[in-house]
Formats: C-alpha cells, sequence, structure tokens
C-alpha cells in the first residue's frame, strides 16, 4: 500500500458514491473509491482504494475547496489521456507509464471547485489507474451524477475515436474524444448517466480483419477490464441501465458481408442476454455512423431479424445514418457525432417516452 494511503484506509468506502456524505472534511489525501469521488463508468476497484479503468469516457467527480489538487496515477504505456476539467476549463493530459503524481490543478483562488476527470483513451491503447488524490484544503461532498442511465454498447466510434484527428499527424490516441462523441453527447442532452462499453476494431462475431478469436461484443460485454491476457470482470447488478443502444457491426462487414444466419443467432443470443441481465431496460439495435449502402442494408436486415425472433415489447430497432468521416479518417468527425446525436435522439425519446 502506498504510504500516504495507509492512515485512511479505514475510511475508504469502495463503493460509487454515498450519499449521506454532505460534510466537508479535513484535507490531504483521499483514495480514489473514497465516498468524496463520485464515478462514471466501468472499473475496476482494488484493495488499497484505487480504481482501474481502460474503457473511454470513464470519469472522475469531485468538489474541495483548496488552491491545488493532485492525484497519484499509474498506467501501463505512454498511451493514455485524460480531460482534465477544473471549473468548467478543459485541458488533456498525457500520463506516463508507470506510477506517477500529476497536478491537476494549482495556483486557484481560495474557495469551492469542482473537477471532472475523463478517461479519453481506448482499452487497445492501455490501461491505468487513480490511486489517490489530495489537497492543501479540504474535501466537500461528491456531485450527485443524474438518475437516468444509458448503456452504449460498440466500436471504436462509440468510442469516440480520430474525433480530434490532426492534418498530417499520425493517427494516435491522443484523437480520441468521448466528451465529443455521440454516446456522450446524447447523455448531456438526456441528463442521463452513461457507460462506453465499446473496443476499437471489434464486431459481434468478428473483428475488422475477420478474426474470431479475439475480445468481440458478447465477450467485453461481460468485463470491467477488457485487457488481455488477463480481464477483469464486470457484476451487472453494479449499473442498472434504464436504455441500452447497441450500435455493432461496422467492422464485422470490413472483410465482406457476414453469413445471415449465424450472425442472426449471435445477435439473438446477445440480446437475450442483455433481456436476462437487465430486466428494467429498454434496448435498441442500430447500424452505426458508418455503414452506407449494401452493407447497411443487410445490417438493418439481420437487426430487422434479431427483433423479430426475439419478439420481445423491451426491442426495437432505430435507423441511423452512415457518415464518411472526411480526407483525413474514415470515423465520423466531430460535426458528424453531433449530426449522430440529432438522428438518433428523437428515436431514443420516442422509444424511452422521455
Amino acid at each position: 500500500m502506498h504510504p500516504c494511503l495507509a492512515a485512511t484506509r479505514a475510511a475508504i468506502a469502495i463503493a460509487f458514491m454515498t450519499a449521506g456524505v454532505t460534510s466537508a472534511v479535513a484535507g490531504s489525501v483521499i483514495a480514489a473509491s473514497d465516498p468524496h469521488v463520485a464515478r462514471m463508468g466501468r472499473a475496476a476497484l482494488d484493495a488499497d482504494g484505487g480504481v482501474r479503468f481502460s474503457y473511454p469516457g470513464v470519469s472522475f467527480y469531485l468538489n474541495f475547496e483548496g488552491t491545488r489538487l493532485n492525484a497519484e496515477a499509474q498506467a501501463s504505456g505512454d498511451q493514455t489521456y485524460l480531460d482534465v476539467i477544473v471549473d468548467g476549463a478543459a485541458r488533456k493530459l498525457r500520463l506516463a507509464a508507470g506510477r506517477q503524481t500529476v497536478t491537476l490543478a494549482e495556483g486557484l483562488a481560495s474557495g469551492r471547485h469542482t473537477v471532472e476527470i475523463v478517461n479519453r483513451s481506448e482499452t487497445w491503447q492501455g490501461n491505468a489507474a487513480l490511486l489517490s488524490f489530495d489537497t492543501d484544503g479540504t474535501w466537500q461532498a461528491a456531485p450527485t451524477l443524474p438518475a437516468r442511465k444509458l448503456l452504449l454498447l460498440g466500436d471504436s466510434v462509440t468510442c469516440g475515436a480520430s474525433i480530434d484527428r490532426v492534418a498530417g499527424e499520425k493517427s494516435g490516441a491522443s484523437w480520441a474524444n468521448p466528451r465529443a462523441s455521440y454516446g456522450m453527447l446524447m447523455a448531456r442532452q438526456l441528463n442521463a448517466q452513461v457507460q462506453l462499453v465499446c473496443y476499437g476494431g471489434r464486431g459481434l462475431v468478428r473483428t475488422w480483419e475477420g478474426k474470431t478469436d479475439e475480445l468481440n461484443l458478447a465477450d467485453y460485454y461481460g468485463m470491467a477490464l477488457p485487457t488481455q491476457p488477463t480481464s477483469v470482470p464486470w457484476n451487472q447488478n453494479d449499473y442498472r441501465p434504464d436504455a441500452i443502444l447497441v450500435a455493432i457491426g461496422t467492422n464485422d462487414m470490413t472483410v465482406g458481408i457476414p453469413d445471415r444466419e449465424q450472425y442472426v443467432q449471435a445477435y439473438v443470443s446477445l440480446v437475450r442476454t442483455l433481456l436476462q441481465d437487465h430486466r428494467q431496460a429498454q434496448i435498441m439495435l442500430t447500424e452505426g455512423g458508418i455503414l452506407r449502402d449494401e452493407k447497411q442494408a443487410a445490417l438493418r436486415d439481420y437487426i430487422a431479424e434479431t427483433v423479430r425472433r426475439v419478439g420481445d415489447q423491451r426491442v426495437d430497432a432505430i435507423a441511423s445514418t452512415g457518415y464518411p468521416g472526411d480526407a483525413i479518417d474514415g470515423h465520423p468527425t466531430k460535426e458528424q457525432n453531433v449530426s449522430i446525436v440529432n438522428d438518433l435522439l428523437p428515436q431514443v425519446r420516442a422509444v424511452m417516452h422521455w
């Protein structure tokens, strides 16, 4: 255990958040899993209070009074990027490989401050952990997160890949921006929490290279950390979504349109698992924001047949529009992600009566 955490271990509650914590406590060090830190997204909690994560969009929220905020962090490599938003002002922070202390805020005016930390990077680019936070002031009650909950299952488009592309640069982790992805944009408009359970290059039955022996959606849906060769399972009871949106299939189609019967059977199996795991949720299936023409038509047919075979009033098909990206990258641009929200949001509202 890190020596800074020893004095506070007895006070650590490994939980999402504790609603009864309302008063300020003395400053200094708290664990990342402390009740004064609200969290959104899938993660794994360690015995020493650290929080490990790899899905994009995993977010931490803190309120404190003081002039600075530091964090003890750890990363598996040097491709983990975080957004750090202090009092509404955002900056991008790159973690180094290994254990490190990072400055989240300094030189602030004395008083109350709000901080949000969002993971930008995808699992295949590395995993990271926040271990503890320290300030020169006092901790305030964690923010209350929205009651509505969304779960988005998808691929790199859902992850927010290549949104912050730069002409002349090589594509990489620094281009990802889940806060500008259609999923997180839609969640903000619906005043909802959201989990982005997504993996670039993966599909329902095969990867973009046609591989069936790597993690695909039915596999990583059940994981908190879909890291290979050792993954960490996710307890579906820890997050009870009201709405589940499945946007998968683009990578299945890369090497050609897959066999209809095999694909539909796999999709039916996944949807039945979702229905069983989340009896409170409405489930919406869509073809995602890239496919067009005959591949989009094929996937729409497969989705319609899946909905027909499942035959449950909690399962609907909703339509997506395919977008071409731009000359730099084939993923939807920042503006096209806004268009995806405009395409999907009215349909989601109609299904959910929101």
